[in-house]
């Protein structure tokens, strides 16, 4: 079972990439570019606030199950 934590550690931080990549190629640089008031709010929403939060969550939750935090053996 540790083992399977260990892998889905490295697929919670590749995804954390992937959502990285995604809300500031498709989402933020976009709408920050787009010369609209209420793109230009959401944009900076979206790199700032959402983005960061969002993928380093996923991003520190793989690393705590690749490191052995969520073993059994912790208890």
């Amino acid at each position: 079972m540790n083992a399977i934590k260990k892998i889905l550690g490295i697929l919670w931080i590749a995804i954390a990439v992937v959502v990285g990549y995604f809300a500031i190629t498709v989402m933020g640089i976009p709408k920050i570019t787009s010369g609209k008031q209420e793109d230009l709010v959401f944009g900076i929403i979206i790199l700032f606030v959402l983005m960061p939060i969002v993928s380093g969550g996923m991003a520190v939750f793989g690393y705590y199950a690749l490191t052995g935090e969520y073993s059994d053996e912790k208890l």
